[in-house]
């Protein structure tokens, strides 16, 4: 398939780091939050064997942040988010769906909260700032919601908790997974949090010292020689082997938590008000109809730019296609997709129709590593 570059505009800023990535060899863009979000860098299966054995830096300054502070910041939060933070702690990051009066996501960010009247929204792809500044304006809310200058660095691999020492020194090994802490980098204070996205471990950097940020991207990479460190970017075998759902691409704003195994993230019982909790509880009820599954697709390489129907041989409409690859770990294509009733069930087959051929589809559980 013909690729085409992106044109840079106004609407579609880079990072800090763009001279930096594109000096080191990216070779795709894709467009997150209004930003340029590097795709590749050359081969996607060596760039994910790289990534599981060594450590990568990522640009990933699209993975924006959103604050809100202020004396009803945390009733905000909460009304957003179907997950019970009323016992949430500072320093601590938490994985929270963003729920709409329908019961459906609006995104799925990690929220880190600074302070008791201050939290950061580290958002996927939807614009989440409007979303929250209608629900503070629908509510009055005494809040302040902007989009703070902060441009993240993730370190991914399992060499990456080496090199974070040789920076930091011994105690960012000390911090847990899902928690954050300032360290210091030359003066400057620096954001770190044990996390990313991969499972392949490592640390997230929120950069809002932008100098510093350059000074410290260099540094990564001056003092990882060692560590045969490369530039990277999120992988979409190594995401999907690894069961890491993407928001407008494995699901959307038409997808509830329940349907996307979401369930452990849904505190219908605690006593907190949050958007959509009526229709949850209904969902809850009657039970869904469908379901985000594993799927292993019997071709050796496979495109997607769209989803696709996936049928059995009557004809009959099983699910749809969301997101694939081929992982040369199984030797196979894999993917994700929303399997309906009753065939969202492992071992349940199907039929995938690409380019005029039947391909063999086998629907199985999440995470397929």
């Amino acid at each position: 398939m013909k690729s085409y570059p992106i044109a840079k505009s106004r609407r579609i800023r880079s990072t800090p780091y763009t001279s930096r990535i594109e000096k080191q060899g990216v070779t795709a863009y894709t467009v997150y939050n209004h930003m340029l979000l590097p795709a590749a860098f050359g081969s996607l299966e060596e760039s994910c064997d790289h990534l599981k054995k060594n450590v990568q830096v990522w640009d990933v300054s699209a993975e924006r942040q959103v604050e809100i502070s202020g004396h009803d910041s945390a009733k905000l939060i909460q009304l957003m988010t179907c997950r019970d933070l009323s016992k949430s702690k500072i320093g601590r990051c938490y994985y929270c769906p963003i729920i709409d009066e329908n019961g459906n996501l609006v995104n799925d960010p990690v929220i880190l909260k600074l302070a008791e009247d201050r939290w950061w929204v580290s958002i996927a792809d939807s614009d989440v700032i409007f979303f929250a500044k209608g629900l503070a304006s629908g509510n009055n809310f005494n809040v302040k919601i902007f989009e703070p200058n902060v441009d993240i660095i993730a370190i991914q691999g399992p060499k990456s908790f080496d090199l974070m020492e040789k920076i930091f020194g011994k105690e960012i090994k000390e911090l847990k997974f899902f928690g954050f802490n300032y360290y210091d980098f030359k003066g400057v204070k620096h954001l770190i949090a044990r996390s990313g996205w991969s499972k392949q471990g490592g640390f997230e950097i929120y950069v809002e010292n932008t100098k510093s940020g350059l000074e410290l991207y260099d540094q990564l990479f001056e003092l990882g020689k060692e560590f045969n460190v490369k530039a990277g970017c999120p992988n979409l075998i190594e995401r999907i082997e690894s069961g890491l759902l993407s928001y407008g691409n494995d699901f959307d704003n038409n997808d509830n938590p329940f349907e996307c195994g979401f369930e452990k993230y849904v505190n219908l019982e605690a006593d907190i008000n949050f958007l959509g909790k009526n229709k949850l509880k209904k969902i809850q009820k009657d039970g869904i109809k469908r379901k985000l599954m594993g799927v292993q697709i019997d071709i050796n390489k496979i495109n997607l730019t769209k989803s696709l129907n996936i049928k059995d041989e009557k004809g009959n409409l099983i699910g749809d296609l969301r997101s694939a690859c081929y992982s040369p770990h199984f030797k196979k294509s894999i993917g994700i997709a929303m399997i309906n009733e009753p065939y969202c069930k492992a071992s349940a087959t199907g039929l995938l129709e690409i380019d005029g051929n039947s391909i063999a589809v086998k629907v199985c559980d999440l995470p397929f590593i």
